[in-house]
Order: C-alpha cells, then structure tokens, then sequence
C-alpha cells in the first residue's frame, strides 16, 4: 500500500513520519512537479513572484523526537551535492542539531537524520561544505567545530538517524561563522572570543585533511569580524592576482585583507559608509568588479526599506562606495548571495528576493522575483528567511526560516 500513501503525502503535505514510511526499496518515483506552483501572486499561503514552492518540511518535521524538548528555530543552510549519486541535500541549521534532507526528488524531501549540537542549545548555528564534509560552528559555549562526512547519508536505511560527529575540533569554543574556501582548503572561523589574540577575527584552520584541521592562526587587525568571504583572487586589480583575498564584514566598516601568507596577513584597505547600522555579510559579484553589503539594522534604526550596497572593488587598494539598491519593503535584510546575474536576498519577513545584476555597471538594479515564508507582514523585525542557498545545478533553492523550517523552491516555467 505504499502508492496511494505517497500520493497522500503530495497532496496533503509532507510530514516526516509520512515521508519516512516510503522510503526505502519500495518508494515510488515522483515527478518534478510544482507541488504548489505560484499562481496570481500566491503559492499554497505564500506570496511569491516567479518562484513555484516545490515542498515545504516545518521546525517539527526536521526534529526527531528527543533531540529538542525546548522550543525549536531554524536559522542557517546550505547544500551539498553528491559527487557519486548526483543527489542534492539540503543541510538545515536549527537551535539544538543539524538536519540533513534528500532533496533529489524536490516535491518529496526526506529528513535523513540529524546531528545533534555539541554542547548546548544556541539560536546560532552556521554550516559550510569542503570535499564532501560538513562543517559546522555555533555561537553555543565550547561548541568548537564539528565535522560531518556526508557521504554516510548514501547509506541511511531507517531515517530520521541521529548522527555522530566524525571529528570534534576544539581550538576555539563559540563562534558565529564560517567560510571555506573551497580552493585554497581552508576555513575561516569568524565570530569568536572578542579577547586577545584574535579579537573575533577571522581564524585560519587548515582543512584540507577534513577530519584533521590545523589551526594555523588568524586576523586580529581588522577586529571583530560577523562575516567573511575569502577567495583566491584573479580579478581587475592585477596586483593582486593569485592572492588569497579575505572581505570582511566586520561591524561598522568592510576590511579588505590579503591573507594568502598565514603567518603574515596584510590589510589592504577598509572603508564605512553612511548610516551604519551593522555592516552584516557580503558578496562579491562574478567579475569581482563590486562587492554586494547587507546591513542588518539600518532598516530597524535609521526606517528605510531594505537597502543593499554596493561597492566597488575593481582597486582593492582603493575600495569605493557605488550606489545603494532600496527594495520595495521595509524588512530587514540578512545574507546574500551571487550566482551568475542573479542576488539571492534572505530578507526576514519578507522572504527571499532576487535581483538582476545585469545592468550594474549602470547602477541599474531590479527585482525580477521572490517568495515570501512570512506572509503576515514585511516589518522590521527577526522572523522569516535567515538563509537562501541558490547554487544547486538543478536550480532548486532552499530557504531556511526562522520560525517555519525548511522551503524548497524552484523558478517557476523552469
């Protein structure tokens, strides 16, 4: 009787306990299909423009019984796609574990298991993914890093699975972020003590063995750090080219870093600009010519709708702010992504937006899509989106909210 179940579980929703019960040799293939596509501006209760919802798993579907007895939030994600298999996974951070879920049939997500928090419970948790491991901090005292191989979701027989970590490093204790670069094999810790040496820079652990990372120092002279990306850099300023480049969103200013020597990182330049409310993420586009700032509290502190920066940084000696782009709500903004032309907003309350970037060299910006988690309002305030990850080669979106769980969306007429 597995088929008239799973046909239950597309029309009427997807639980775990449903979905869990046709996993395995019997499961049935699905299609592809919008399970709510937007239609006349709504999918399902979901206001959206351009983005059909493929499925949707709340807070309490993504936590198996005994791993919270509290009150449950989401807060980040991120993906990872197998090499071997070719699935996709969704990896969902939430205040006590980590969920990972099948999303390889897009209507039909399968919540694999969890890895419960290393300490305690925390509303901060930020995963990232080198050569198939998850890597996991939390703002959690004496959380440290924890390191997941994701290739044991391949083997997961009786899901939802409470895993172990496959390696617990604990050269630091709480952190806010991580970012790894995927070429150079490190990652960048950020977040952490605000005391000496550091000052919650960024710290630089060798992963390149990922179940044996290397602390192997850090950046103090930027101060505290909420966000970095690092990459190594081939981009218009040829001076530095073949440099490891670290942007840091560290506050009340952007730092700009060349950490390329461990034991010797440079500052290269910072900047501010007005009305700072708290410099928060940012983003390089794809040419490397501009840099894309969110600021978490200008729209709470200063009243304007959402506002995301742009800066230039075809001179890295010489960074310089371009022009802002003023969406069309006044919901705060959190982490934001590039992937081709296309900005990917977790905007809070009011979802995810996207932007087109293919005018910005006429400082030219417009929205060309969104789905909203958070169809109450678009107040400046702490609920809805904390994470969208755009970077699945089936265009598949996941979205992590805060008081809903996990969305898996997709482009509508994809």
């Amino acid at each position: 009787m597995k088929a008239p179940l799973l046909i239950l579980c597309i029309i009427f929703g997807l639980s775990t306990s449903c979905i869990n019960e046709t996993y395995g040799p019997e499961r049935a293939p699905t299609t592809f299909a919008a399970t709510w596509p937007c239609e006349n501006g709504m999918a399902d209760v979901y206001p959206c423009n351009g983005y059909d919802l493929m499925s949707y798993l709340s807070l309490q579907d993504l936590t198996p019984e005994g791993v919270n007895n509290g009150s449950i939030a989401g807060n980040d994600s991120w993906g990872w796609t197998d090499p071997t298999t070719n699935k996709e996974y969704a990896l969902v951070g939430l205040n006590s574990h980590a969920a990972f879920v099948d999303i390889s049939e897009p209507s039909l997500p399968v919540l694999l298991g969890v890895l419960p928090t290393a300490t305690v419970n925390s509303s901060w948790r930020d995963i990232k993914v080198y050569q198939n491991h998850a890597f996991i901090v939390s703002e959690a005292s004496g959380h440290g890093m924890q390191v997941f191989d994701l290739t044991r979701l391949r083997n997961v027989i009786t899901p939802p699975e409470t895993f172990t970590a496959d390696t617990h490093f604990t050269d630091f204790g709480k952190a806010h972020n991580i970012f790894i670069n995927e070429t150079s094999g490190y990652a960048y810790v950020v977040g952490t003590s605000s005391n000496a040496p550091f000052f919650g820079g960024a710290l630089f652990i060798n992963i390149q063995n990922p179940t044996l990372p290397v602390s192997e120092g850090g950046f103090a002279a930027g101060g505290y750090s909420h966000d970095v990306q690092v990459i190594n850099y081939f981009g218009p300023d040829a001076d530095y080219n073949g440099k490891e480049i670290l942007v840091g969103s560290n506050e009340n200013e952007i730092v700009i870093a060349d950490v390329t020597n461990k034991a010797n990182p440079i500052t290269i330049s910072t900047i501010a600009y007005s009305n700072i409310g708290y410099t928060h993420q940012g983003w390089f586009t794809e040419d490397l010519n501009h840099f894309i700032v969110g600021d978490e509290l200008d729209e709470r502190d200063f009243g304007n709708n959402t506002r995301t920066l742009f800066f230039d940084l075809s001179d890295l000696d010489n960074p310089v702010y371009d022009f802002d782009y003023i969406g069309p709500t006044s919901a705060i903004d959190h982490n934001g992504y590039v992937n081709g032309n296309d900005y990917f907003l977790a905007n809070y309350r009011a979802g995810v937006r996207v932007l087109d970037l293919s005018q910005i060299a006429s400082n030219i910006i417009t929205e060309i899509g969104f789905f909203d988690t958070y169809p109450e309002n678009d107040n400046a305030a702490f609920d809805g989106v904390w994470n969208v990850y755009p970077f699945f080669q089936s265009e598949n979106i996941v979205i992590s909210d805060i008081d809903r769980g996990l969305f898996i969306v997709r482009r509508s007429n994809f």
